[in-house]
């Protein structure tokens, strides 16, 4: 039988004000894990964080760029602070290029989406580690995209950004995670339904490519490449998540597990 128990300690969800972190820092949350919320957006952070604690969970809000070392390292110090040794990490912080291609992409739209989506990850991933590794136990979870598997699952930007997630996930679970026992995984999502396009024109402002475009808006493509026929849930791949967080996914390491109503199947 699979034992559906989260791994002990807190759990922190980068993006969780939201869409995919949201969802998980509340499935999380109802597996009986202290969640830290940390976002940009203290608006959306501050719903989250309400949500859970009217579910009967316990939650904490903490600010942070994902983006920069010092505020990574800070919220995950204030993790541990508040909510006790930390056992899981989600890196879903991200944020959309339009599907800008490189010849219409501006160098700081390029440097704004990697530095969130390829350098956040790697940053919370490194300082998870320093949590974890002394344990000898834990879970990171890092949220690709099935642009991270082909070409046209976004612009030049997210596509190269996720590519570096799937990579990074590997080449963690393969080095350091083996030999701590800490795992690294990686989640693939297709189409879901999120904010994730206003979230990103909030958080990149004047770098904000003018159209945030591709699949996920598109229902008539959407039914084209999908085999399901839809969009996914954010609920859908909250599932997931909280699978790898689990203690009966303590033999999965490395890979990514794509939720994508079979887009990448055919």
């Amino acid at each position: 039988m699979i034992d559906q128990r989260l791994v002990a300690g807190a759990a922190l969800v980068t993006g969780g004000g939201s869409g995919l972190g949201r969802a998980i820092a509340r499935g999380l949350a109802e597996g009986g894990a202290p969640v830290a919320v940390v976002d940009m957006l203290a608006d959306g952070a501050t719903q989250t964080v309400e949500l859970i604690a009217r579910a009967g969970g316990r939650a904490t809000f903490i600010p942070a760029d994902v983006s920069r070392w010092d505020d990574v390292d800070r919220a995950v110090g204030e993790t541990v602070r508040q909510l006790g040794p930390l056992g899981i990490i989600v890196n879903a912080a991200g944020v959309l290029d339009g599907y800008a291609g490189a010849d219409e992409m501006s160098p700081s739209l390029w440097e704004r989406v990697v530095a969130i989506n390829l350098t956040g990850t790697f940053f919370g991933c490194k300082r998870a580690l320093a949590e974890m590794v002394p344990r000898g136990a834990g879970r990171i979870i890092n949220m690709a995209s099935v642009a991270g598997l082909i070409g046209g699952g976004g612009g030049s930007a997210y596509v190269a950004s996720k590519h570096g997630v799937v990579g990074l996930t590997r080449q963690l679970a393969a080095t350091i995670g083996a030999a701590h026992a800490v795992t690294v995984n990686a989640i693939c999502p297709g189409p879901i339904e999120t904010g994730l396009r206003t979230n990103s024109k909030a958080i990149l402002a004047a770098d904000a490519p003018a159209v945030m475009g591709g699949v996920g808006a598109n229902m008539e493509l959407i039914r084209a490449l999908v085999p399901l026929g839809r969009r996914g849930t954010v609920d859908e791949v909250a599932a997931v998540a909280r699978f790898l967080a689990s203690e009966g996914a303590a033999y999965v390491t490395g890979t990514t597990l794509v939720v994508d109503g079979g887009w990448t199947a055919q």
